[in-house]
């Protein structure tokens, strides 16, 4: 039975339900040393996870030919499949969370009903949104609305009108309607939906670990539906899933980030621009996340993780009043009502014809964020308790949503205000549109403020923290589903998924590039998507049992 013992995880403080269950934290974990360096591993997870992720490397590099071929067939078999299950799925989440706010359940603390929080609310969101976020919104916050907005491939959101002529004259009578979209469809990636799925993954590890006593496992969650064969395959199965998704979808950002600072590298210093540098840009970042993993989650992950709110802010402030504050605040606004107009048809799985923009992008979105799920909401939960379920999904669900379309208003909105003030000269618009090289459009929309070379360093600054932070959070989550639950961990293990983590993505890169990256983050996200609407279940029945305020 759990109690004040269980290795890292505090008892609750005052009234909670703890489960009554004979199974220890640990318990079948397998503990030594090779040499200096102690381990303390759950068997079968572990070994598992170690031995397909070492092996799915090996075949990457070793063929990577074949593994090209093979994620460039696999991606759109998936989309095209199962585009409607994530669409679903993910409104699911967000009534899910809704529901929740106003319920009566919003009342119960995580941790007890005496507990306090762990952390201020400063830290707490640097970390949360750092390590749900922070990659992502690099790369797409300017290319994501630059893209819908002037997208001439057929995929426009709901079929909005161009604003450009085939030959890049632009079309005043179409330039508010495409403006409004891009916003409108930018907005839907990157609020409510990500966020609650989010929110799910970490509400249920924060309320069955910190309040029923159990690990800080995934698996933990499904005891109101497995009971005690949840410590047996079925939880091994749960657990082993949940690491594939945290990895790969951790890998894709990493992959991502990777090929956006090297093109940064070679937009403002020259710096080829080619795999073997992203190869060695990874291998240095995760080297400097190693030390990160050394110096702990207080020292490491969440100094880093202020230190790039501060750096973040700092942009997003000298974009705003460099882009002209009145008109970017004013984007913001139109988004924030365009993205309320829209969400709704925007979220319709059925019946669509921008199959280019459900299947290629939402659906990926979707995937992506659920393969992220259990990474972020571990590491939410390891963060959150002492929270109510009020404030704790409001504080996850609503406020990033805000930050996150005040985001894209501000570099998406820059970005679009260049392309039509110049629609022949904009170089958005000529990495974003006519030649696409994703991976350049926030240095191309930097260089039309002023103190370019200054501003695109700190983006490339900004996306190697944001790198460092993912590869150490997620290194700390992954070792903590590993160690069966423990939070304790020697931290031998920690630097081994930390490590692994880079050579995944290295993997994917040598094997397919963003194909491959998209690819794999599909085909994990797809099982765990059923795991996360089982655990919709779950957190009621646990809610129901806890004492309310």
């Amino acid at each position: 039975m759990a109690d004040e013992t269980s290795p890292g995880i505090p008892a609750p403080e005052g009234e909670a339900d703890i489960i009554d269950t004979e199974y220890e934290i640990g318990q079948d974990n397998i503990e030594g040393k090779v040499g200096p360096f102690g381990f303390d591993i759950h068997n079968p997870v572990f070994v598992i996870s170690g031995l397909v992720v070492v092996a799915f490397v090996a075949y990457a590099l070793i063929a990577p030919q074949q593994a090209s071929d093979f994620f460039g067939w696999l991606r759109p078999a998936l989309t095209s499949s199962f585009d409607w299950f994530f669409l679903l799925s993910a409104n699911v989440f967000v009534i899910f969370c809704l529901f929740l706010i106003v319920s009566p359940w919003g009342s119960v603390r995580l941790g007890g009903a005496e507990a306090t929080p762990d952390y201020g609310y400063a830290g707490w969101f640097a970390m949360l949104f750092a390590a749900g976020m922070g990659i992502g919104l690099m790369f797409f916050g300017v290319l994501e609305p630059a893209y819908y907005f002037a997208t001439p491939w057929g995929d426009a959101p709901l079929g909005t009108v161009r604003p450009f002529t085939e030959d890049g004259q632009l079309i005043e009578a179409n330039v508010e309607e495409a403006r409004r979209m891009a916003l409108a469809a930018t907005s839907y990636h990157w609020a409510l939906h990500p966020w609650a799925i989010y929110a799910v993954v970490a509400l249920a590890l924060a309320l069955f670990s910190y309040n029923k006593g159990l690990p800080l496992s995934i698996r933990s969650a499904f005891y109101p539906i497995l009971g005690e064969r949840v410590w047996g395959w079925w939880g091994h199965i749960i657990d082993t899933v949940a690491v594939f998704a945290t990895l790969f979808g951790l890998a894709t950002s990493l992959g991502f980030g990777a090929q956006q600072a090297n093109a940064g590298m070679n937009y403002i210093y020259g710096i080829p621009n080619n795999v073997t540098v992203q190869v060695i840009l990874i291998i240095a970042i995760t080297a400097v996340a190693l030390v990160s993993v050394l110096r702990g989650l207080d020292g490491g992950v969440k100094r880093l993780s202020e230190i790039n709110m501060i750096l973040a802010f700092l942009l997003l402030l000298f974009v705003l009043f460099a882009a002209g504050a009145g008109t970017i605040l004013s984007e913001f606004v139109a988004g924030l009502g365009a993205y309320a107009r829209e969400v709704v048809p925007l979220s319709n799985p059925f019946g669509r014809e921008d199959l280019g923009y459900m299947q290629g992008w939402t659906a990926f979105y979707w995937a992506w964020w659920i393969s992220w799920s259990p990474f972020v909401g571990m590491f939410i939960a390891r963060v959150s308790r002492g929270r109510t379920v009020r404030e704790f999904i409001t504080c996850v669900l609503i406020i990033p949503s805000i930050v996150c379309i005040l985001w894209m208003a501000v570099f998406g909105g820059s970005a679009i205000s260049d392309m039509i003030a110049n629609p022949q000269t904009s170089a958005v618009k000529a990495n974003v549109i006519d030649t696409y090289s994703p991976e350049l459009s926030l240095f191309a929309m930097l260089e039309s403020l002023p103190l370019a070379a200054i501003t695109s360093t700190l983006g490339i600054i900004l996306v190697i923290v944001f790198f460092v932070t993912s590869s150490d959070s997620g290194s700390l989550v992954i070792d903590t589903i590993t160690a069966g639950g423990k939070v304790d961990a020697p931290v031998t293990q920690r630097v081994f998924w930390c490590t692994f983590e880079g050579l995944v993505a290295i993997a994917l890169l040598i094997g397919g590039g963003l194909t491959a990256l998209q690819a794999m983050v599909i085909s994990t996200g797809l099982p765990f998507t059923i795991i996360l609407l089982l655990i919709c279940w779950a957190i009621v029945r646990g809610l129901i049992a806890e004492k309310r305020a």
